[in-house]
């Protein structure tokens, strides 16, 4: 992997690495459960950075914002301090307000955890669905889909 810190895009799959630190684990060293959803988070956040987005511009100049609608969770095995871990993000599904990701967190060639999340477009003004700007739609289906 490369160290890039929003990671890399290869085969229609983001990858982004994490390190687990002290505020992410419990007494024990063990991952807390709500962290792998931050992990999850940070992917698709990198993801659209990687992409050419920026999520602070949209929210200023468009008035629109990407929010969770959904997201279940299975957990496999659990992480622990300083763990190297890597997030497989790829999107299953593009439609004009909402995307589906599948998202996957590994240690090395074991998966901890796996989410499916979906995300909706809302206006900042009214919290109401959105359509996403034409042009940030085609950019996450031209990378992102197969």
């Amino acid at each position: 992997m490369n160290n890039n810190i929003s990671g890399i895009i290869k085969d229609n799959t983001h990858y982004l690495q994490k390190r687990v630190y002290y505020s992410d684990t419990d007494a024990g060293g063990v991952v807390y459960h709500s962290r792998y959803i931050d992990m999850a988070e940070h992917g698709r956040s990198e993801l659209i950075r990687l992409l050419g987005g920026e999520q602070k511009k949209l929210l200023t100049e468009s008035g629109i914002a990407f929010v969770v609608r959904s997201l279940s969770v299975s957990y496999n095995s659990p992480a622990y301090l300083d763990d190297l871990l890597t997030v497989r993000t790829k999107l299953l599904k593009s439609q004009r307000v909402t995307l589906v990701f599948e998202q996957k967190i590994y240690k090395e060639d074991s998966l901890l955890a796996e989410l499916e999340v979906k995300v909706g477009c809302i206006s900042i003004e009214n919290g109401r669905p959105t359509p996403m700007p034409e042009d940030w739609k085609q950019i996450i289906d031209e990378k992102m889909l197969p």
